[in-house]
């Protein structure tokens, strides 16, 4: 008798173990009553940017048609903001936004949140696997270090830009602003890095001159430094010119200008006469004739001159 029950036990052992098998195999071929889910911006949200980047959206696909809850919650799967609460929708494609508020109106905190899904119909609960992140801290500027503060962006290889070493307080993308306009906003966005400046300014060249930039930052979910914020910096952009614009000299005798340019050579001209020169002084004689006469120094089309007066 004992030997019949312990064989009797064996089976219903073994029928149950291929029942609870052939459960677990169906559930693995049973297709999920929502697909083709999709979560953005990718990179995160903020509510309070002022951008595209205000809001989450969230799309996904039903199989079947079916009475559906969509709650937002935190990550201890607390609810935070019900989305859609018993609403009945159609197969195939559905999204749905979040301002990033709870249902208190009140706006969440930063961190990551999901989308769960109740199902009424199927009697399912699913939460997305696709995370939302709410980021609202506007990145701070760290640290900004120029390697010049004088540039010619004349494109002799001497000196052509300025160049900015940067730390930002988190991963974002470089923005340079002048008198207010944004003039520069890089396409990368590491917490630290550098970039080149050649004194480009809403699609021209800037005259020569003292500027003073603002380095900001955006961040991956559209916050940006405030202005007040900023780190200003100060640069001056020179190509070639004179030392001063009035030059006496006496008629024969030789005089001397100084010229700053980190060209290694430029052109010069004194009424007919022209030639080349190199560094920071021009020697020249003075016409045999008392008069006024033009001073020209040029360096790759950048030109300044100056009134040459011979006594």
């Amino acid at each position: 008798m004992q030997r019949l029950l312990t064989s009797a036990a064996l089976v219903f052992l073994l029928v149950a173990t291929a029942a609870a098998f052939a459960v677990t195999e169906r559930l693995k071929l049973t297709k999920s009553p929502i697909y083709r889910t999709v979560v953005g911006p990718k990179l995160g949200f903020s509510p309070t940017c002022g951008c595209a980047r205000g809001h989450a959206t969230v799309k996904f696909s039903l199989r079947h048609g079916d009475t559906l809850t969509a709650t937002v919650v935190d990550a201890g799967r607390h609810d935070v903001r019900t989305l859609a609460g018993g609403v009945h929708v159609a197969r195939g494609e559905t999204s749905f936004r979040w301002d990033g508020k709870t249902d208190a109106g009140a706006l969440a905190h930063d961190g990551t949140y999901r989308v769960k899904v109740h199902l009424a119909r199927a009697h399912q609960t699913i939460v997305l696997p696709n995370p939302i992140r709410l980021d609202t801290q506007a990145p701070k500027i760290v640290n900004v270090v120029q390697n010049r503060d004088v540039f010619s962006p004349d494109h002799d290889r001497q000196a052509d830009f300025v160049r900015f070493s940067y730390t930002f307080s988190k991963p974002a993308r470089l923005t340079l602003f002048l008198g207010g306009r944004r003039i520069l906003l890089t396409q990368f966005h590491p917490q630290s890095g550098k970039v080149a400046w050649a004194g480009n300014a809403h699609g021209h060249l800037l005259r020569p001159g003292t500027y003073t930039l603002e380095v900001g930052a955006l961040d991956l979910a559209g916050n940006s430094t405030p202005a007040a914020d900023r780190w200003r910096v100060h640069v001056r952009l020179r190509y070639i010119a004179l030392a001063a614009k009035r030059i006496p000299a006496r008629a024969g005798k030789p005089f001397e200008i100084g010229v700053s340019t980190d060209a290694i050579r430029y052109r010069w001209q004194l009424g007919k006469r022209k030639g080349r020169n190199g560094g920071g002084v021009l020697r020249l004689r003075a016409p045999d004739r008392p008069g006024s006469y033009t001073l020209s120094v040029s360096e790759r089309g950048h030109v300044d001159r100056a009134r040459v007066i011979v006594k």
